[in-house]
């Protein structure tokens, strides 16, 4: 940190004094005043909304939270990966699975690298917090929780590009989660609270809830389905006194997204194409990765489908610019097996590859539009 004042000047009273803390950007802190100027963002810059979640259990710092942290203001460039890993092959072909060695991208990436101005945001282990900060990180343009630091960007103009949440999950590599759930919600958050009871229709069955169990024509629960692979590690890792019991009757109540999701779909899955990231991240390097279709009914899949169907309520109809893109990413514990740099690294490949993707049809439609 350097302090830079006016030669020959000996009282604070008498200048201005300014501290300056060099990242990859100038952030600016008027001791004098004591406030602090929010870093300043390249009018071209894509914007990322970047979130981890807060302490929970054992963690009193969260390894999600660990890994997104250090990226707080960062500027990564679109088609340049760090630490001179090789490129992958950025293009808007399909997603059916092909090998490396036969692959024929449309692009080689984007035609000008643009800067990717990355601002991070720690979210609570609770349901409440969830409703209460991602519907307004979707608004038009975009609310920063009032906790939220004063390190935080202001938000773009209009909406975020791409919106990555964070979160752990058991041992094992990492998981990028292809979609999110509006229903099943039975396990305790960080305060012991559950997710709110969600008024369903008597018809309305699904296949993670199970069927329904109506009173007057009025849903009130469930009778309890199987418990998915994902769902059962959530459940074994934050024990039974976390989990609600559906007792002697079986039923238990539906838990979930209500009001104001009443319109919404029971799942919804990422427009990004995970399939090829996954297969680009590992020909990049990151090579202890899958695709997963549970997200384990838990916090994180509570923040992923919230985030999920902000997008579809921010949607307008025959709008012509692109939505935010959503994605979930499942951390490991730290050095489980993967280290928080490791972890942060793959972050980083994530964000460039799905920002780059987004120029290339960015300048793809610029072309047809250019051609008549």
């Amino acid at each position: 940190m350097k302090v830079e004042h006016s030669s020959g000047t000996s009282a604070l009273s008498d200048q201005h004094l300014v501290l300056r803390h060099h990242l990859f950007i100038g952030i600016t802190i008027d001791v004098q005043n004591d406030t602090k100027k929010r870093p300043e963002v390249a009018p071209d810059a894509f914007r990322v909304m970047l979130t981890g979640f807060g302490p929970f259990m054992h963690y009193t710092e969260n390894p999600s939270w660990l890994a997104v942290k250090p990226l707080q203001n960062v500027v990564l460039q679109t088609g340049v990966l760090p630490d001179n890993t090789p490129q992958p092959s950025f293009s808007t072909t399909s997603s059916i699975p092909t090998s490396s060695s036969n692959i024929t991208p449309i692009s080689q990436g984007p035609s000008t690298p643009r800067p990717i101005h990355i601002t991070t945001l720690q979210i609570p282990v609770l349901y409440h917090a969830v409703l209460d900060i991602v519907p307004g990180l979707h608004a038009r343009p975009p609310i920063l929780p009032p906790d939220a630091s004063e390190e935080c960007a202001e938000p773009p103009d209009n909406a975020y590009d791409f919106i990555f949440h964070i979160g752990v999950a058991g041992r094992g590599p990492l998981r990028m989660e292809r979609l999110g759930h509006k229903y099943g919600y039975h396990m305790k958050d960080a305060s012991g609270k559950l997710a709110p009871v969600v008024r369903v229709s008597p018809k309305d069955f699904t296949r993670h809830e199970g069927p329904s169990v109506s009173v007057d024509g009025v849903g009130v629960g469930t009778l309890s389905p199987p418990i998915s692979a994902a769902e059962s590690m959530e459940r074994e890792r934050l024990g039974m006194d976390m989990t609600e019991s559906s007792g002697d009757t079986m039923v238990r109540p539906t838990r979930g997204f209500g009001v104001n999701y009443e319109n919404f779909q029971e799942e919804y899955t990422t427009h990004i194409d995970v399939t090829r990231l996954v297969q680009d991240l590992k020909r990049s390097g990151v090579e202890q990765i899958y695709t997963s279709m549970d997200a384990g009914h838990y916090l994180c899949d509570f923040i992923y489908y919230c985030s999920l169907a902000e997008v579809k309520r921010s949607s307008k109809p025959y709008e012509k610019r692109r939505n935010t893109q959503v994605l979930f990413l499942h951390c490991p514990p730290v050095g489980q097996p993967l280290t928080t740099k490791e972890v942060t690294d793959a972050i980083k490949k994530i964000i460039i590859w799905v920002c780059s993707e987004q120029q290339i049809d960015d300048e793809r439609d610029d072309a047809v539009v250019a051609a008549g």
